[in-house]
């Protein structure tokens, strides 16, 4: 019988979100800079540098912790009585050359990341391969990819590369923050937000705070996180965390949109347009998620983050 992926948590991810290959990608993009009519045939020089590197480790990127700690519902049980399950999936999706792929897989087997499949598409867009893959998660560097999965409707982020890595305080848990509107929830209310002002978009979630909130690009996500919590391992847990700029009286309609989707939360923060950076920090998630640029931004300062390029604040270029 084939292998498949079925009721996996699949995450994709980039190579450089995954590993810290900063210095590697300024020689592609000298390379491209040279001749940028050529595209990705001007990636020799950088194809030469990971083959040199062949056996030196990358170091961890900003989502190493993540894909380590998500890994771990995989390990092998402590208790006889407890199943034995492959529960999550971590795919390379990349736009490296075959060549740069082997530093890839041998980063992962020096840092103890049992990842076994790869795409590797030498400069051409991945995010095709989302469908096949059924992924529940993109993680990449690459604005345009991240935009592009998102339209076709898959949960996705640009990782912020700047970010800070996660703590290792919480080795147990996986914990990961959400925003509410155009993230989790549709940007139904984010749009009455910015066309009418604070006052109006509070009437319109307390008018509406019986009416679920339609779905955003991360409830599949969440969705599946909120499985795999309930399945749980010994070792492992999920701890997920709404952080908004919402506050009474429009605290309402989110959470019972949870509710109504059967799906809770450890934790909510509603902050009421205070700056989310210094709360997370406090929370210690091995990564957040955000639609809006300057959020993110100031996340990136405390915690591993990632845009969401989704709804009214990310209109197209």
């Amino acid at each position: 019988m084939a292998a498949n992926l079925d009721g996996q948590l699949v995450v994709a991810i980039s190579s450089r979100a995954l590993f810290d290959f900063e210095e590697e990608n300024l020689v592609f993009e000298a390379g491209l800079a040279q001749d940028p009519a050529q595209g990705n045939q001007k990636d020799g020089a950088y194809m030469q540098l990971q083959l040199a590197r062949l056996d030196l480790p990358a170091r961890p990127g900003v989502a190493f912790s993540l894909v380590k700690k998500l890994l771990a519902f995989n390990e092998a049980p402590e208790s006889p009585d407890e199943p034995a399950s492959q529960r999550v999936e971590v795919v390379i999706l990349s736009r490296n050359d075959p060549v740069s792929g082997m530093r890839v897989f041998r980063s992962a087997d020096a840092n103890k990341l049992k990842l076994e499949r790869g795409v590797f598409t030498k400069g051409r867009a991945p995010y095709n391969y989302l469908r096949p893959l059924k992924a529940n998660l993109f993680l990449s560097a690459n604005p345009e990819d991240v935009r592009a999965a998102l339209d076709a409707g898959f949960a996705a982020a640009t990782v912020a590369m700047h970010s800070v890595h996660a703590k290792s305080t919480y080795p147990h848990e996986v914990r990961i923050a959400f925003d509410g509107d155009a993230v989790l929830f549709s940007d139904e209310a984010e749009r009455v937000f910015q066309a009418q002002g604070l006052p109006a978009f509070q009437q319109h979630e307390r008018d509406k705070a019986a009416q679920p909130l339609l779905a955003g690009p991360f409830k599949p996500l969440l969705q599946a996180l909120h499985r795999l919590q309930q399945v749980g391992t010994s070792r492992m847990r999920i701890r997920t965390a709404l952080v908004t700029a919402r506050s009474a009286p429009a605290h309402e309609r989110a959470i019972r949109t949870l509710m109504d989707w059967n799906i809770e939360v450890d934790e909510a923060m509603f902050l009421g347009g205070l700056a989310k950076g210094e709360f997370l920090r406090e929370f210690e998630p091995d990564f957040f998620f955000d639609d809006q640029s300057g959020h993110v931004h100031s996340a990136a300062q405390h915690v591993p983050s990632g845009h969401v390029a989704s709804g009214v604040s990310n209109p197209l270029p």
